[in-house]
């Protein structure tokens, strides 16, 4: 038996790619193939643009995939089912994105010098995105009335002269300073998930995996950007060493051979290593040692 996989293909195909490979599986990519492989035999993996993932899980062509909450939202506006029940399951809430470790925001900019506010302002309006039904379904919520065009990319560039305002993914905000566009308001926050088919749970096998698969990818998130510090401290100084260590929990504190003396071991946000080591050196801790993490399990 086999779990059919979608991995995202496009802007979340390579951070994919290094998380599941941090989570200990292994995703070879051949550019001539839609079928990557991997080094686990009872996964077969497919690359699916994020947009049509939702529509693939929901309709059974594969058991589970990973995509943001953006298109899980607007492939629920395009398609609701007869009974209102969800056409695809979360398996696990995965907070990464293609140039960090966050949330991203899709959000309805205009140009710097127009004279819209407010959503409002916008009404009669043309909008230009790639994520027609959730903004339709957000302009109706509002009450104001706009035409929303699909945008084929550089979405953007468009305003003033093709689109009055955009509604558009920023991970940073970069892109739209530099098109000379003001944000005034956010549809909605979004990041990755991992979605089943309602049907493919019913297996036990794989439920199961799935959620074994879950574990591993959160705990590959919790490791990303900390590391983990060992050290030798003398019983005497352990509470002014203590006092300068931050930790996931609170510090692990082991008896050495030496009753005088105690091993320290922690988990640290790697930014404030630099500062702390010589902290901790001044504080006559000895034997200081860093080593990098790839899974925290919570």
């Amino acid at each position: 038996m086999k779990l059919k996989l979608g991995i995202p293909k496009g802007s979340l195909q390579d951070a994919t790619v290094q998380l599941f490979g941090r989570a200990g599986f292994n995703i070879y990519i051949n550019s001539r193939s839609y079928f990557p492989a991997i080094d686990d035999v009872e996964i077969e993996c497919m690359l699916i643009r994020a947009q049509e993932m939702a529509r693939y899980v929901a309709d059974g062509v594969i058991d589970a995939g990973l995509t943001g909450q953006d298109w899980i939202a607007e492939h629920q506006a395009q398609r609701p089912s007869a009974d209102g029940s969800p056409s695809v399951v979360p398996i696990a809430d995965l907070i990464y994105a293609k140039q960090s470790f966050g949330k991203v925001r899709w959000v309805l900019a205009v140009p710097e010098d127009s004279r819209f506010q407010v959503p409002e302002d916008l009404e009669g309006c043309t909008i230009a995105t790639e994520l027609v039904r959730a903004t339709e379904a957000y302009f109706r919520q509002k009450g104001v009335t706009v035409n929303v065009e699909f945008s084929w990319g550089a979405t953007e560039v468009k305003p003033p002269v093709l689109a009055d305002a955009i509604v558009d993914v920023t991970e940073t905000g970069s892109s739209l300073r530099a098109n000379r566009l003001r944000v005034i308001d956010t549809l909605m926050e979004s990041n990755t998930q991992l979605i089943a088919n309602p049907a493919a749970l019913d297996d036990s096998w794989k439920q199961r995996k799935l959620d074994n698969l879950a574990v591993l990818l959160r705990a590959a998130i919790e490791a990303q950007g900390r590391v983990g510090l060992m050290l030798n401290v003398a019983r005497t100084d352990l509470p002014s060493i203590l006092a300068l260590l931050p930790a996931l929990q609170r510090p692990t504190v082991s008896a050495l051979s030496d009753d005088q003396w105690v091993a320290v071991n922690t988990i640290i946000e790697e930014r404030t290593v630099r500062e702390l080591i010589p902290q901790l050196k001044a504080a006559r801790a000895q034997g200081i040692v860093e080593y990098p993490l790839n899974k925290i399990v919570l």
